[in-house]
């Protein structure tokens, strides 16, 4: 005959089967009574491996700050959060560029929605050479997509982040020794008909100031460098022109934004500038 201790685990097991077949409730489809729409709700902060096009090696692995929204009807008191790592993760462990669209398109289908949103952000590298000694070393620049689904159409933007060193031209011109001398960042969002290089973005913004920046510099580089940025002096409205005029020259831009901050070396706030055209 078996004892009480020995019936529990079946006890135990019947209780479980029971609360198994118990429907759970799905609060989130539930009717929400304030008739307000919510433009985006959805998931950020990410990480997840991505592959992005390198020109000079084909493709570079990545990893990005992800965020997946869509808009939800005010019918609806939430969305499903789990759904956005579900559609993620159904496209493989690495996400391409090539498949964003696709990835939109299931956002949209499997959360019920009209819109569908992603912002990719990135670590993007680059091998550059020193000036003189001519040693390679990586250089690491911020990318990021926004790509949006409304209905069947798709908007994307590509920005690009750059640091650069820019050179006041005021302190050169009234000062008897040197010119201060700042780094500034330069911000590039654009809109294009056919694909533009992450590689051609940075050439761009680095033409357009004092000197670009390197991760390595010998004491023979560090001396070309300071030279080209003595020579070279820009105001931070000198900068965002420059790549403005760049951007208004490439035939396949339709819409640009160029933001360019200074961190100051004299004072004790930023300088900054931008033009937005499209």
């Amino acid at each position: 005959m078996l004892n009480s201790r020995e019936m529990a685990p079946e006890m135990t097991d019947v209780k479980h089967d029971a609360l198994a077949n118990v429907p759970l409730q799905d609060k989130q489809s539930e009717r929400d009574h304030r008739d307000l729409r919510i433009d985006q709700v959805g998931v950020r902060g990410l990480r997840f491996p991505i592959q992005v096009l390198d020109r000079a090696n084909g493709l570079q692995d990545t990893i990005a700050t992800i965020g997946m929204y869509v808009d939800l009807p005010k019918e609806f008191k939430g969305t499903h959060m789990s759904r956005f790592l579900e559609v993620l993760n159904a496209h493989g462990r690495i996400v391409r560029i090539e498949s964003l669209p696709e990835i939109l398109f299931a956002m949209q289908a499997r959360l019920k929605s009209a819109t569908a949103r992603l912002d990719i952000e990135f670590p993007y590298f680059l091998t550059k050479k020193a000036p003189v000694s001519g040693l390679e070393s990586l250089m690491d620049y911020t990318a990021r997509f926004d790509a949006t689904a409304c209905g069947k159409e798709i908007d994307f933007v590509l920005t690009v982040q750059v640091p650069v060193t820019t050179l006041c031209p005021c302190s050169k011109a009234i000062s008897k020794h040197g010119a201060h001398n700042q780094r500034g960042q330069v911000m590039v969002s654009l809109r294009s008909d056919q694909e533009i290089w992450i590689e051609d973005v940075i050439a761009m913004v680095e033409a357009s100031a004092s000197s670009p920046l390197y991760a390595l510099l010998k004491r023979q580089d560090e001396k070309a460098v300071t030279e080209q940025a003595y020579e070279n002096p820009v105001f931070v409205e000198d900068l965002v022109r420059n790549v403005a005029l760049k951007l208004n020259a490439h035939a396949h831009v339709t819409w640009y934004k160029v933001e360019a901050e200074n961190q100051e070396s004299i004072h004790n706030h930023n300088a900054y500038a931008c033009i937005e055209k499209g």
